[in-house]
């Protein structure tokens, strides 16, 4: 890895040098990012801190420097003393992403260093940043984009890819993606408005084979390369859309999946219909055994090449989101969603004289058909067989939510929903069983003149499960354009069951006050945190609870 480093920062250097050279045109960008915690200790809601310091901090700078013929960049990340939840993975500071790219006109690029991609849905590859969610599994190599053909763009890429603060030369991922625009070859399709995309993608990873018993005698036989394709089309066309994706993936067994030689497999299907005032959305996916890493020995969030999207609402009240669901990428499932939207017109009995909009979103997901092999333990076999249009005995989870927006006069608008969920703790945390809840949300904002806005949320989730009731407040004074103050109390009500209390009856509340001038945003605040799951998108990462003055500092160039 540090033949790359090296090979990086002298390329760019020399390019860089040129394109100095020979141009002014030369823009400098970049961003600060900084989240600290001044911990205090809570026994009442378990707060424990290993760390010396008396601050903890993810703090990261990134900085570009782009031209006509090349762009370079390098991101400074500092955790030397990491907030909760980062203590294990990220401890340490350096500089993890380095880049330089040179742009050779009629649309050639080549990027040496480390980069983020996606081809297609990122069924078999996706590499991206999530800092919340302590996902950063860039790869660090080589990767060419062509699109100097109207209607066709192509990728190859190479390298490995990091984990935390290490790169493993013993795992090596290449790929390749091609997508063509059919109706830009197509007059007849332009003068109708078609819009026709089909692409394909092909990813392998090269891994040196490790010890992994199925027995004191017996070894695995681990395949040292993996090998995943897909293919996929989109048309639309009007108000309409359509697209489905396909992808395998051959024999790769793992940590995840319990050493099994089962391949795997995962088929989407989506429809859309929108238009002013109305919109529909279907889709379906069934997975099975689409758990791809560049190590399989690994376990967690991290080297991760691909990424299966979650079929399931993603909510941002916070009772809402205090179940959220992780896509079962080892265990596969059968996942359905749909939405749909309708705006009342304004002076009709259902729209009054501002207008209603209400939406509908329902998601079901449920466990694949499984049925094991013969001969007791899976290890070393193919697992499983799986009748494909078949579902499983379990649910894994299920959201039915019903919004009303409503504007009730200039000053006064209100946001309710109404939300019924099922959510299975013991597939989903590995603990505990169905959780059953209502969940009731009622938001209104204020608007007293140009400057001045108050935003208030009530949240009820109720549920007979141990866990108990929660119940949510919050108020939020904006000050434009330079302040906002916002004060919020997070309560777990306990429930009876069997004649016992479960519960903490502790209270999560939290202060804050925001300032904004011009790129730079300052917020501090005061208070406690409940430990539970941050997810983005299917992906989850366990976050411990915390207590104290919370510092944020973002800054853009």
């Amino acid at each position: 890895m540090l033949k790359i480093t090296r090979c990086v920062a002298i390329f760019g250097m020399a390019l860089m040098s040129v394109s100095l050279t020979a141009q002014e045109n030369v823009t400098l960008n970049g961003s600060i990012q900084s989240d600290i915690l001044l911990p205090q200790e809570d026994e009442a809601i378990g707060t424990k801190y290993d760390s010396n310091s008396d601050f903890l901090t993810n703090t990261y700078a990134d900085l570009h420097l782009r031209s006509k013929w090349v762009d370079a960049g390098a991101r400074v990340e500092f955790m030397e003393y990491p907030l909760p939840g980062f203590e294990r993975d990220f401890e340490g500071w350096g500089v993890p992403h380095l880049y330089v790219k040179g742009k050779f006109g009629s649309g050639w690029e080549v990027t040496l260093g480390d980069f983020y991609d996606q081809f297609g849905s990122g069924f078999i590859f996706r590499a991206y940043e999530e800092r919340s969610l302590g996902i950063d599994n860039s790869i660090r190599g080589l990767r060419l984009n062509m699109s100097a053909i109207d209607g066709l763009n192509l990728k190859v890429l190479g390298g490995v890819q990091r984990r935390y603060w290490s790169w493993d030369d013993e795992a090596i991922v290449g790929g390749a993606d091609a997508e063509l625009n059919i109706d830009r070859f197509s007059t007849q399709m332009q003068d109708k408005g078609i819009n026709w995309m089909v692409g394909a993608s092909f990813v392998a990873k090269q891994e040196e084979d490790e010890m992994i018993m199925v027995n004191p005698v017996q070894r695995l036989n681990l395949p040292e390369v993996v090998t995943a394709f897909d293919v996929r089309t989109r048309y639309q066309q009007g108000n309409y859309s359509l697209m489905a994706e396909y992808a395998m993936k051959s024999q790769d067994p793992s940590f995840d999946n319990g050493y099994i030689y089962k391949k795997g497999n995962a088929l989407m299907l989506s429809a859309s219909y929108s238009k002013r005032g109305m919109s529909a959305l279907v889709q379906a996916k069934r997975s099975e055994d689409m758990s791809f890493r560049s190590r399989r020995s690994v376990n967690g969030t991290s080297v991760f090449l691909n990424h299966m999207p979650a079929f399931a609402y993603q909510h941002t009240y916070a009772l809402a989101a205090l179940y959220p669901y992780a896509t079962q990428m080892a265990n596969g499932e059968w996942a359905m969603q749909g939405e749909f939207g309708y705006t009342f017109k304004r002076k009709t009995p259902l729209g009054g004289k501002y207008g209603t909009t209400l939406k509908l979103n329902m998601s079901y997901i449920r466990a694949i058909d499984r049925e094991p092999v013969t001969g007791g333990k899976l290890m070393g076999t193919d697992g499983y067989t799986s009748s494909f249009f078949k579902f499983g005995d379990e649910t894994y989870y299920q959201d039915i939510n019903l919004q009303l927006e409503k504007k009730i006069s200039q000053a006064l608008k209100i946001n309710l929903m109404y939300m019924n969920q099922r959510y299975n703790q013991g597939v989903i945390e590995g603990h505990g069983g169905m959780i059953n809840s209502d969940i009731f949300v009622g938001e209104g904002k204020y608007q007293f003149n140009k400057k001045l806005t108050l935003r208030g949320e009530l949240q009820y989730l109720t549920t007979s499960h141990e866990s108990g009731d929660w119940m949510y407040g919050l108020l939020e004074l904006s000050v434009l354009p330079y302040l906002m103050f916002t004060v919020s109390d997070m309560y777990g009500q306990p429930a009876i069951n069997g004649g016992l209390e479960y519960g903490d009856k502790e209270h999560y509340y939290m202060a804050s006050v925001t300032f904004n001038y011009n790129a730079h945003r300052i917020m501090a605040g005061y208070g406690r945190t409940r430990a539970g799951y941050n997810c983005s998108g299917g992906v989850c990462r366990y976050v411990p609870a915390s207590k104290g003055v919370n510092i944020s500092y973002n800054y853009s160039f």
